[in-house]
């Protein structure tokens, strides 16, 4: 294929291709482990891709009235805590001559969340709430649902279709005969009576049945709605400024054990361990002053951070509610972070707004505020940049340099909560967040069963051949010996 039409390819995706092994393997899964399928579909994805300019879309290259508009935007989370990808239809109206610039947003925007959240699948929401034969537009319907089907592998988790007028149902009938077997399981009618069986009512708008107060506007891209930085002392002071000494105390005596219990297992965990750059740093340089090896790293350009995804949290039976972020500066100079989060009122983190120096490790608790329980559509996001030498550590430093860095120069990191559902006791929760263990989720015990599942049925096949040859060994042999009983007769 990259031979017969590498001029039909973006160089940019070849190499991704070729070095991204995750991307390869939602392709292969997508195609049920068919490999010709699916090198079908990479060959339709790339052509795709570069005829759109995938990797070239950005805000400046599409008119700023697709943005205001409204039809398409993400914002919040289903119970599973997929992002939701949501179609206003009430505000697109058929018009032939703007056909290729919204489709071109449609795959803005789900190039811009695969970048940015590493290809986690989506939720579609189909909001069809006043809407009429004005607003069916087949042709961009059926590019939305190729976009899922045919051009972004393992992407789609369900498509949430609210409210679909009666009139919409044979256009509704034609769009299953594009779907295909496995994503019309996907398709959930719903109206405002049962739509919270998949999605919260804190991410509904009123008209759904939720409280959301969100309001589309642009600019900016709606985002996560991260907000902070949290306070040291958490955003509820009237449970923070009774925090007694004893409660500090034992936070630090715990945080203590934790890193000497650290300490003597990474000793055990070298042979399966990542070498970062900072331990490098280590060997020359720099002398981390606790430096903490995981086995889930994300090697960012200024920090780099443990866990790479996901925070562990225990659910309301275990109720583990500590976490252990680490970051490793490694770069030569002060790097200045603050973490924010899409729920402050949950979270209270120490420290929140600092800095680390160079080649040395600092370690962020996390932790959940009074009768909060963790949830998987929280989100964490980890700012940080460079400082001057000169430049104080202070609090009124930092926040004079937060408003003057500019934003290209900032590296961004989010992180996930997960919670752990476990009989295990809640001692051990924290222990494991500590060293970074990830508990194995659904996905990726999907994974494993399709691939053996794969395994199974190769083997089965061989075994199928053996047995073929067999018998048609046991034939030729007694053949073979016929004819030369008959010679000796002869």
């Amino acid at each position: 294929y990259l031979l017969d039409k590498s001029d039909k390819y973006d160089s940019r995706d070849v190499e991704r291709l070729q070095q991204d092994d995750k991307w390869v393997e939602n392709y292969l899964i997508w195609r049920h482990d068919v490999v010709d399928d699916t090198l079908k579909m990479i060959d339709d994805s790339f052509q795709w891709r570069k005829e759109y300019t995938v990797n070239d879309l950005t805000e400046s290259v599409l008119p700023k009235w697709l943005f205001e508009n409204g039809s398409l935007f993400l914002h919040g989370y289903d119970k599973e805590g997929y992002k939701l990808f949501w179609f206003r239809v009430k505000h697109h109206t058929r018009d032939p001559k703007q056909q290729l610039e919204k489709k071109k947003l449609v795959a803005f925007w789900l190039e811009h969340y695969a970048k940015r959240d590493h290809g986690k699948p989506l939720t579609v929401v189909f909001d069809m709430a006043e809407t009429g034969i004005s607003h069916i537009d087949l042709d961009f319907v059926r590019f939305i649902v190729n976009c899922f089907t045919d051009y972004y592998p393992n992407f789609l988790t369900k498509i949430v279709i609210f409210e679909m007028p009666w009139i919409m149902n044979a256009a509704f009938k034609i769009v299953k005969g594009w779907l295909g077997p496995d994503a019309i399981s996907m398709l959930k009618f719903t109206n405002k009576s049962d739509v919270q069986e998949y999605i919260n009512g804190e991410y509904l708008p009123p008209h759904m049945g939720g409280t959301d107060s969100f309001k589309y506007s642009y600019p900016p891209l709606v985002d996560d709605d991260f907000q902070t930085p949290l306070c040291e002392n958490g955003p509820i002071t009237s449970e923070d400024e009774h925090e007694s000494k004893e409660e500090i105390e034992a936070d630090t005596k715990e945080i203590g054990e934790l890193n000497e219990e650290q300490n003597l297992n990474q000793k055990k965990m070298n042979s399966i361990e990542q070498i970062s750059k900072s331990e490098e740093t280590d060997k020359t340089e720099f002398k981390p002053k606790n430096a903490k090896k995981a086995l889930t790293t994300f090697k960012g350009s200024l920090l780099h951070i443990s866990p790479a995804e996901e925070l562990y949290f225990g659910s309301k039976e275990t109720g583990e509610k500590k976490c252990l972020i680490v970051l490793t500066n490694v770069t030569k100079n002060v790097v200045a972070f603050k973490v924010r989060t899409t729920a402050p009122e949950k979270y209270r983190v120490k420290p929140s707004n600092s800095s680390c120096e160079p080649g040395t490790s600092l370690d962020i608790i996390v932790s959940l505020h009074g009768g909060f329980a963790a949830s998987l559509q929280d989100r964490f996001l980890i700012m940080a940049a460079e400082m001057d030498q000169s430049s104080g550590a202070g609090v009124p430093e930092l926040a004079q340099f937060w408003k003057e860095v500019p934003r290209t120069k900032v590296m961004e990191h989010r992180l996930r909560c997960h919670v752990v559902e476990s009989s295990k006791p809640s001692s051990l929760t924290l222990k494991e967040n500590a060293f970074n263990i990830p508990a194995k989720t659904n996905e990726d015990l999907h994974i494993q069963l399709t691939h053996l599942l794969q395994i199974n049925k190769r083997l089965q096949e061989q075994i199928d051949r053996c047995l073929w040859f067999q018998q048609l060994s046991v034939v030729l042999s007694l053949l073979s010996v016929a004819v030369v009983a008959f010679c000796f007769y002869l």
